[in-house]
């Protein structure tokens, strides 16, 4: 199976409009991320790694992980 890293990478974005963080383990998926980032003008704070970039939405809106009752 072939994904599109451009469909890839537009996934994560729309997963940031909608609170959440994502991750990109390759450059060639934070380089579109970020093109996309700011073609939506979204806030967004980057924080990169040695192992890839966390995008974390800045506006305080990200969701919180609960444990599963």
């Amino acid at each position: 199976m072939v994904i599109s890293r451009r469909e890839m990478a537009r996934a994560k974005v729309e997963k940031l409009k909608k609170g959440f963080s994502a991750f990109s383990e390759t450059q060639e998926i934070t380089e579109l991320m970020e093109r996309y980032i700011k073609e939506e003008k979204l806030n967004v704070h980057v924080d990169r790694t040695s192992l890839g970039c966390w995008f974390i939405p800045a506006d305080g809106t990200e969701h919180e992980t609960r444990p599963h009752s």
